[in-house]
């Protein structure tokens, strides 16, 4: 087992320079969720030419499947690639340091893989694109693609190292108010004012908080407010996204949205619609044997991990393949204080100080996917594990 370790480590290290420079490379040219052409390129390219069997486009545009190992009834081990941006900040979610990542612990993995004296399973090192509010992970669900993968995991830059997360349900929601456009200081009587009742809605909204579990969230802009400002405003528009711990609440969350939204249109006389997304992200459901096995494997590498776990975070369509097979998705501090989706998180996951905190958790993967394929114990705690889940969540 030692040797097969060894090889892992090995082939990462020898690989360190080519993988930061395709990190690099994705950083520099951030591209949107559905959009990630250049960086579908750059992976795939990058796959192939170490001997994966690679498929381009795969489900989406710009969604790949990079496999290697065989074994009938063996275990088929996802591991995750994600390399959207944001809109303006780039990769202030560090998602080049994500693909990195995935596409190291692969490199790894089939090393150790080679290794071995007889065939012990397959690794799919999968691209999945519009993690960034368009649910990429939900498309391929639907298509089929975790339908013959066993476990699934990935790892993601953040603030903070933890191994045990928790990741909420999200849903996105526009609304828009319909009135009557008038002059504003001749005929205002004839007017009915779309954004009197978008700043009511916000109001109300804001007043929900206060009765609002601690473990929810709401948050919300408005789009479009007028034209100008001797124009009463025929048309509004807020943008909200809200949260919750699971589907459940995140429904109850829901009713009580609506009905803030429908009292703002009654008081001002406007009518109301409002568009809920077609794919919203549920709560991600770690799998505690593997997260278990996942930090053993990255505390042997010297990653210290932060004294809180399973704490309520941000959401992720990761949240969405949790929910249909055993899954992981780490935390890990890439040097900054900075939280994510901010300018100062975009210059540390294109920092090098990064390089050797991901490389560490490709290592810590790799060795959990060693894990999972030579120890049949492992991978039945893992399963039995899922099983209680679904049949608790019935």
């Amino acid at each position: 087992m030692e040797l097969l370790k060894q090889s892992i480590f090995q082939a990462i290290d020898e690989e360190s320079e080519e993988l930061e420079e395709l990190s690099k490379e994705i950083w520099q040219k951030p591209e949107l969720n559905f959009e990630e052409h250049y960086a579908h390129e750059k992976l795939t390219n990058f796959l192939e030419s170490k001997g994966f069997n690679v498929t381009q486009k795969f489900v989406l545009e710009t969604g790949f499947k990079a496999e290697v190992g065989t074994g009938k009834n063996q275990p088929n081990i996802a591991i995750i690639c994600e390399y959207d941006a944001l809109p303006e900040i780039g990769h202030a979610c560090g998602h080049n340091l994500i693909a990195e990542a995935g596409v190291a612990a692969g490199l790894g993995i089939k090393a150790a893989m080679e290794k071995m004296e007889k065939p012990c399973g397959r690794i799919t090192v999968l691209g999945t694109p519009a993690e960034e509010g368009g649910g990429g992970k939900i498309d391929m669900i639907k298509a089929g693609v975790f339908d013959d993968i066993d476990v699934a995991m990935m790892v993601h830059p953040s603030p903070k190292t933890s191994s045990h997360v928790s990741l909420t349900a999200i849903d996105r929601v526009t609304v828009k108010y319909i009135g009557k456009a008038a002059h504003a200081a001749v005929y205002p009587w004839n007017g009915v004012n779309a954004l009197d009742a978008a700043v009511l809605c916000y109001q109300t909204v804001s007043c929900l908080r206060q009765q609002m579990k601690p473990t929810w969230r709401v948050h919300g802009i408005i789009k479009n407010g007028g034209i100008k400002s001797n124009i009463i405003p025929d048309l509004s528009e807020l943008e909200y996204s809200y949260r919750a711990p699971n589907k459940q609440e995140l429904d109850q969350l829901k009713v009580k949205m609506r009905s803030c939204f429908d009292s703002a249109a009654t008081g001002t006389g406007c009518q109301v619609s409002y568009d809920f997304s077609s794919k919203p992200y549920l709560n991600l459901v770690s799998n505690y044997r593997m997260a278990d096995a996942f930090r053993s494997n990255a505390e042997s590498l010297g990653v210290t991990f932060d004294a809180k776990e399973d704490e309520i975070g941000g959401s992720s369509d990761m949240g969405n393949v949790s929910q249909i097979v055993p899954s992981i998705h780490p935390l890990y501090n890439i040097d900054t204080i900075h939280g994510n989706h901010t300018k100062d998180f975009t210059t540390a996951s294109g920092d090098p100080k990064a390089q050797l905190h991901t490389l560490n958790q490709a290592k810590a993967m790799a060795l959990t996917c060693l894990d999972i394929l030579t120890d049949e114990n492992l991978l039945k705690e893992i399963r039995d594990e899922f099983a209680v889940f679904k049949q608790n969540s019935q």
